[in-house]
């Protein structure tokens, strides 16, 4: 897949704005400030392809890029407490309508800061995703900012409270360094390839 090739196609703020699913989609979830758009950038080899927002859960929009004839979609962070009643109220009607529609979803990209334990929110998502039986993996975040001893203890803790997930890939990240790129286009590829993981 040439990643080079990667557009901004369109952000949608209501499911019944959605497109209709006529190619592989690779979706990209987590809690706010985790580090998705940094990700979706390293991954295009661009610096501000997806916007990186200064004030997390600003935006709550389902964002898809066009990347070599397959969509890449960035779902909306969830987990952010200043949004007001209707924004939240829009935000579930979002996420509940992507899932619901029959969609062509190849793998789903989940994202942990890897600096923190599981949130509520994340383990909802990944249960979700299990009982629906979607092909995942997790991708652990920011792991360039922790020392060398608290890297190796949060990556253990971290598979202990994943055990739930079963085997699920857990892959461990830096937007700055670029550890782990190659890894989770590994995954993308062979979820498109295999028609699953």
């Amino acid at each position: 897949m040439n990643y080079n090739k990667a557009e901004f196609e369109k952000s949608y703020g209501l499911s019944a704005q959605l497109p209709e699913s006529n190619a592989p989609e690779i979706v990209f979830a987590g809690k706010s400030n985790v580090g998705k758009s940094s990700l979706l950038n390293k991954l295009f080899n661009r610096k501000q392809l997806a916007r990186v927002s200064s004030v997390p859960g600003k935006t709550v929009t389902i964002n898809f890029y066009d990347v070599d004839t397959v969509k890449f979609v960035d779902l909306p962070g969830y987990g952010y407490a200043k949004l007001s009643k209707q924004e939240l109220l829009r935000f579930s009607e979002l996420m509940e309508g992507y899932f619901n529609q029959n969609r062509n979803i190849a793998l789903v990209v989940q994202l942990i800061d890897m600096r923190h334990p599981l949130t509520e929110n994340d383990k909802g998502m990944i249960t979700f995703m299990r009982e629906l039986d979607i092909p995942f993996i997790i991708v652990m975040t920011k792991a360039d900012k922790l020392k060398k001893k608290a890297y190796e203890e949060r990556l253990k803790l971290s598979k202990q409270e994943l055990a739930f997930a079963e085997g699920v890939p857990v892959i461990p990240f830096s937007a700055v360094t670029g550890q782990g790129i190659n890894g989770i286009k590994n995954y993308i590829e062979k979820s498109i390839s295999d028609g699953g993981l």
